[in-house]
């Protein structure tokens, strides 16, 4: 009985690990159990994935789809509100990641500790009527709090930053790691792949064809004109009337604005957001595992143009970004697009930059 009784303690005492990790104290003192060896039955081997802002809109599809993936071993949901729920909801999915829920600022370092990939959806949404800038004032802060935490707590993980306006908030995580002198360029990733994803959704509508079998550069930045897909290397090769490209680079570079206005204030595009995101963290997973020729655009630090940061194809690997693919060759279309999207994307930059430095 005594054998007995010590083995559904044990139990008990994974089951709250997991779920609630930093009320545990008591019970690992009574049980003899330190929480970092608490590990489901059957738990992969894998990488541990933190996501910071789990409870939001993008978060829990997102760690939703996070659970899913065989390569993500431990994930950490952390949040300043209705973390315990989201936590409880996914940790019943039948699949090998241990789920750890965190619950405000008191508990990010806690939430960090360890992790070999961070993904950053945490922020304010858009709303109809608001530019991703608007978003800058609220969101730059949480970037600037969670950027601290990571340069503490685990300054060699690959960071994915979905946070809007991207274009100056990667900048910010940035000047961010540097002051704390743990900036790594190869580690700090902006996540563009949603233009990517759309851009391939709206090219094969029109050329009759599955998105899965399109693949279109999308250069640039992260908002409006700063997104610059380019049509001329499309793969399969193909080729596009000029009513046909002005139709799809509008579209591609104003779709976040046509889910926004969708969904008529309920908020702005979370669900392929998700997708987006963990397409792009798969990728980033299995570049650490070492798979060979994982490319995929990303917002990063480059000298592809003269601009300090900007998006445009890289390989990952066991490092993060280890390469950086060239723009290859433009038409005169794009060339007149990337000129103004270099415009614009210089003054995010710069007042991303500004707002650590102030």
């Amino acid at each position: 009985m005594e054998a007995y009784n010590s083995q559904v303690n044990q139990r008990i005492a994974t089951i709250a690990a997991h779920l609630n990790p930093s009320n545990n104290s008591q019970t690992e003192g009574l049980l003899g159990l330190e929480r970092g060896n608490c590990r489901a039955k059957g738990g992969s081997t894998g990488f541990k994935v933190a996501i910071l802002g789990a409870a939001g809109g993008i978060g829990q599809p997102l760690a939703m789809l996070m659970k899913m993936n065989p390569l993500v071993c431990v994930l950490h949901l952390y949040d300043v509100v209705n973390t315990p729920g989201v936590t409880a909801d996914i940790s019943h999915m039948d699949t090998g990641a241990v789920v750890r829920g965190f619950l405000g600022q008191q508990q990010l370092e806690e939430a960090l500790i360890g992790m070999d990939l961070v993904i950053i959806p945490a922020g304010v949404p858009r709303k109809p009527g608001m530019t991703r800038d608007d978003l800058f004032n609220i969101n730059a802060g949480i970037v600037k709090t969670l950027c601290e935490g990571i340069a503490k707590c685990c300054p060699k993980a690959i960071v994915n930053l979905i946070s809007n306006p991207v274009n100056s908030t990667v900048p910010i995580a940035a000047e961010v790691f540097k002051k704390a002198g743990t900036f790594d360029p190869k580690r700090l990733l902006g996540v563009t792949m949603l233009d990517v994803v759309r851009a391939n959704t709206f090219v094969a509508e029109v050329l009759g064809l599955e998105p899965q079998e399109v693949d279109v550069p999308v250069v640039g930045g992260h908002a409006g004109a700063t997104i610059l897909p380019l049509l001329s290397q499309v793969k399969p090769p193909c080729s596009f009337t000029q009513k046909e490209i002005n139709y799809l680079t509008d579209r591609i570079q104003n779709g976040g604005t046509e889910v926004v206005e969708a969904k008529a204030g309920a908020g702005s595009a979370t669900l392929s957001m998700a997708y987006a995101a963990v397409k792009f963290a798969d990728a980033c997973l299995r570049g650490l595992r070492g798979d060979a020729g994982i490319v995929e655009c990303a917002y990063v630090a480059s000298h592809v143009t003269e601009l300090p940061f900007f998006a445009s194809k890289v390989r990952l690997g066991r490092s993060g970004v280890e390469e950086i693919h060239p723009l290859g060759p433009l038409n005169e279309y794009e060339r007149v697009g990337l000129e103004k999207a270099k415009k614009e994307l210089a003054a995010s930059i710069q007042k991303g930059i500004s707002f650590v430095n102030k």
